[in-house]
């Protein structure tokens, strides 16, 4: 937004002062049984999750040190029944989408090119603009593939898009990168959609901060279960985390 204060004839141009976001909402899409519920708890708790009711929607938060710099990240575990229909409940409040697909299930990342083309639709123009990330999960599988990697990146490329391929079974370490990578990814945006603003000589400079507030969505089924974790890099501490109804750890 640029504001003019004074007079135009002896204004100078400076720049809002960089807004690091502290807080990152990120959206997980995908059809039953693509791992989101796994991704999830693997990216919290460090451990994989064998069942679950895949009929539970959950919001989970984590504090998070991302570059430095620290950030609450909240994720949205969400439960659509019949792909991207009633999906207004997210689409407002994130500031990333995980679109998710199993690689070894080819209607799966058919369903993901539904959330992708509605996601994509939706954030196209906004200011700052959701981030999307397409996942191609369970490489664990990787001698049942049914969607080729090349598949993937051709998706992504057709969206504009980042694209990763990871399992939420065995590799926490690259769980943990994509969701470090959504942030930087919300940070860089934010950074993007910074405008200059205008100051006179009369006047004092006046800080704007861009920071959006978006209220968190309460579907009926949703509760918010918060995680706080130490990331210290010389004592790393696996974080704790509160389950509801229908998840069991192992």
């Amino acid at each position: 937004m640029s504001l003019m204060f004074g007079k135009a004839r002896t204004c100078n141009i400076a720049t809002v002062p960089e807004h690091e976001p502290s807080e990152c909402n990120i959206v997980i899409l995908g059809a039953l049984g693509s791992g989101k519920s796994a991704l999830t708890v693997k990216f919290l708790t460090k451990r994989f999750i064998s069942e679950y009711d895949p009929n539970l929607e959950d919001t989970y938060s984590s504090e998070e040190m991302v570059d430095q710099h620290p950030v609450l990240v909240k994720v949205m575990d969400t439960a659509d029944q019949e792909g991207p229909v009633n999906c207004e409940r997210y689409l407002g409040w994130a500031s990333a989408f995980f679109i998710v697909y199993s690689i070894d299930n080819r209607s799966s990342f058919d369903v993901c090119q539904q959330y992708m083309e509605t996601v994509t639709l939706y954030t196209k123009g906004l200011q700052p603009e959701a981030q999307v990330i397409l996942l191609g999960n369970k490489l664990d599988m990787d001698r049942h593939r049914k969607v080729s990697r090349s598949d993937g990146a051709a998706l992504a490329s057709r969206f504009g898009c980042l694209f990763f391929e990871v399992s939420a079974c065995s590799d926490f370490l690259s769980v943990q990168s994509i969701f470090h990578e959504a942030v930087r990814e919300v940070r860089r945006e934010a950074e993007r959609s910074i405008r200059p603003l205008f100051i006179s000589e009369d006047k004092a400079a006046i800080s704007l901060s861009s920071a959006c507030y978006k209220e968190l969505p309460a579907p009926a089924t949703a509760k918010l279960v918060t995680v706080k974790s130490s990331r210290a890099q010389s004592k790393r501490r696996a974080p704790t985390l509160t389950l509801l109804k229908g998840f069991k750890i192992f």
